[in-house]
């Protein structure tokens, strides 16, 4: 099958980063052998992050910007990725860029026999608390979801657009898109991939959001999961 890729960037207020995605992902997007375009996410940065944006796509036609009048949050910038991607795969990287572009291609090696794809930063660089507060979400989430995901939160992701566009976003449900495909009965699997210190910008996320609102968050997923619609049409005129 022929695949073409859009890959969502959410940006908040990464001006020291931006300069390294164009660099980084325009390499990608010119040696990857599929059709592959880039959409960056203004989720209603602060800083000069939405003029760098505009500077950047009008010199690669293969980025494209989006920008919210306000800060939404993460969750809200994904959806937005979704609802504006028109290829069949829709993917996902993080504008601090400790995953590497070209993990996408480990990703897209198994794309045909799943849904969604998710990275596994098996040898994670960040602080010591970072990775235990991750490793106790993601085990907490596993104990609602069954997914069997060991790292949900992977800004690497690789998932079909219509499976996408079908996942009723709240916030935080940025955290449950392996089981968001699931409960549409599609197929899931994670795969290995590189991870690197951030080298720039300040991180977005604390103990509380990478603890506490997990938490409440599993609650909501509990609650659609019960209430979630899922149909297939055999028929139609």
């Amino acid at each position: 099958m022929d695949y073409s890729l859009t890959i969502i960037v959410p940006v908040y207020n990464e001006e020291e980063n931006l300069l390294r995605v164009e660099e980084k992902l325009k390499e990608y997007a010119l040696k990857t052998n599929f059709d592959c375009q880039i959409l960056l996410v203004n989720d209603g940065s602060k800083d000069n992050s939405e003029k760098l944006m505009v500077e950047i796509c009008d010199r690669n036609p293969e980025f494209n910007y989006i920008s919210f009048e306000k800060n939404c949050g993460l969750s809200a910038a994904i959806k937005a990725g979704f609802d504006y991607s028109t290829t069949n795969l829709t993917g996902y990287i993080d504008s601090d860029l400790q995953t590497d572009p070209f993990d996408f291609d480990l990703l897209m090696n198994e794309i045909d026999n799943y849904d969604l794809v998710n990275g596994f930063r098996h040898e994670r660089k960040d602080s010591g608390i970072k990775n235990l507060s991750s490793l106790v979400a993601n085990t907490v989430r596993n104990w609602f979801t069954h997914d069997g995901m060991d790292d949900t939160g992977c800004p690497l992701k690789i998932i079909r657009t219509d499976y996408a566009k079908r996942i009723p976003m709240f916030r935080g449900l940025h955290r449950f898109l392996p089981a968001m495909i699931l409960l549409q009965g599609g197929r899931i699997k994670q795969v290995p991939i590189k991870h690197f210190p951030r080298m720039a910008g300040t991180p977005k996320f604390g103990l509380r959001n990478r603890l506490i609102k997990p938490l409440m968050d599993c609650f909501a997923y509990l609650w659609m999961k019960k209430n979630y619609i899922n149909y297939n049409v055999s028929r139609r005129s």
